[in-house]
């Protein structure tokens, strides 16, 4: 093989790995994590009209979204079946969220604070799931590449 087939050969593979890391990053869906740690309902509110603005605004560009809103401490309220003041949003969130999705995660050392605190189990709504500890989760997400907002 000659000096210029070599050279030939080494930008044609640049090339095509050039085009594979392209279409990649065109079609890797955004990942944000909010974090929820207040029990207000004007901070809860916030967060999801967050949510519902980043998930149209991927959505109008043709690309996905992963959303996850983690509560956690007073935040934990939002994702509580007995108190959530926006827990018909959640629903309506978790269910039409497709073809990008919407989670929600609920700090498992908070609920046993409460639950502790208060002496009876404490429902989380169905479209949460129970993560060990929320601020773990939000660090293992940046940790990941997630990009973390906070209200």
């Amino acid at each position: 093989m000659t000096s210029l087939t070599r050279v030939l050969a080494v930008v044609a593979a640049l090339a095509g790995m050039g085009f594979a890391f392209h279409a990649h990053a065109v079609n890797t869906a955004h990942r944000i994590v909010f974090q929820v740690d207040q029990n207000d309902p004007a901070v809860m509110n916030l967060v999801l009209n967050n949510v519902d603005n980043v998930m149209a605004y991927y959505h109008d560009k043709g690309q996905e979204a992963q959303v996850e809103v983690v509560a956690y401490g007073p935040g934990l309220n939002m994702l509580r079946a007995d108190t959530s003041p926006v827990r018909d949003r959640l629903t309506h969130m978790a269910r039409d969220s497709f073809p990008s999705n919407v989670t929600f995660s609920a700090c498992g050392n908070t609920k046993a604070g409460m639950e502790k605190k208060e002496g009876h189990p404490i429902t989380i709504v169905p479209e949460a799931s129970i993560v060990p500890s929320g601020v773990v989760r939000l660090t293992e997400l940046q940790e990941a590449g997630w990009s973390y907002i906070r209200p």
